[in-house]
């Protein structure tokens, strides 16, 4: 559930760069977090239970601002693509936990990476956006750095592995119908109507496969909605201050972050090709957001050219 998000404009200078790289810097200690609790919790309740709960509590901080939510009418074919939107995502946040429980925290963190990645395919097969040569050099560098990072043939891949990979697509799935629905729908709502959305679909899937859970474990779901909204509200504040330039490199650090804990925390060993592969994706990524910003400049000068 790491996320990288594209930049909502571009034309902002950074001329507070260093505290764009401090809210990034907060940005990734949340996630890593979340990662650390998921971990921790383990396999003890159902992947489906687990992410039911976390949405839950994201229900209950986000209660203000969802109430005037459902109180306006939404377009059917518009409510259809906001429930597809919540299956997707759905099913992205099943996978997610299932891995974060089996495998390396710092290789979940690093198949992670892919999601702007894949978000740039999906967008280019689902939108039409135009996919020119540089960015397609660019993804298979990323997926290079995936293959760095899983090493198929050269070890086994584990179930959770696979259901990482899963959830990396699952997610870049969600975001293409968010940049949909964005031509439409205030960031607020579109948040909103996913915690809404998602909790509703996990309901009947976590209800299925529900064991006890105790009041501790409820508190460390509730930790890790905090957390989440933490995470997306300080990278969002980055966003602000400076382009993905600044902001995309620092993310790789969250990857540290990670490795630290699951070695230092959880007995996991230390696999520096995870590292390498994980630099490989973030220097894709970022190269993608920097060549789109350079893009929107020009076309946007262009037209400012063209109103002389």
């Amino acid at each position: 559930m790491t996320a990288a998000h594209d930049q909502t404009d571009d034309t902002i200078t950074p001329a507070r760069p260093t505290e764009a790289v401090a809210w990034m810097l907060a940005s990734g200690f949340c996630f890593v977090g979340v990662t650390g609790i998921v971990r921790h919790l383990g396999t003890d309740l159902p992947a489906a239970q687990s992410a039911f709960i976390r949405f839950a509590w994201g229900i209950v901080f986000l209660l203000p601002a969802v109430l005037p939510l459902l109180r306006r009418r939404i377009a059917p074919r518009l409510m259809g693509v906001l429930a597809v939107r919540g299956l997707v995502h759905s099913m992205a946040v099943i996978l997610w936990f299932f891995a974060m429980a089996r495998i390396p925290v710092a290789e979940v963190t690093a198949i992670g990476y892919l999601n702007p990645v894949l978000v740039t395919i999906g967008a280019a097969l689902l939108l039409g956006e135009r996919l020119a040569l540089r960015r397609m050099l660019a993804i298979a560098v990323a997926v290079a750095g995936a293959l760095i990072v899983l090493r198929p043939g050269l070890r086994e891949l584990s179930a959770g592995h696979l259901a990482q990979v899963g959830a990396a697509i699952c997610f870049a799935g969600s975001y293409v119908y968010a940049k949909r629905l964005s031509g439409v729908m205030g960031a607020g709502a579109i948040v909103g109507w996913l915690s809404v959305t998602v909790t509703l679909a996990l309901a009947p899937l976590a209800f299925w496969v529900w064991v006890p859970v105790s009041v501790v474990q409820l508190a460390w779901l509730a930790v890790v909605a905090a957390c989440a909204t933490g995470g997306h509200y300080c990278m969002t504040r980055a966003f602000a201050l400076a382009p993905m330039a600044v902001t995309q490199p620092v993310v790789f650090l969250q990857l540290i972050w990670a490795t630290l804990l699951g070695t230092l925390v959880f007995g996991e060993g230390f696999d520096p090709f995870v590292l390498l592969g994980g630099a490989v994706i973030i220097g894709s990524v970022t190269y993608i957001s920097w060549r789109e910003a350079v893009l929107q400049r020009r076309s946007r000068a262009a037209a400012a050219l063209a109103a002389l």
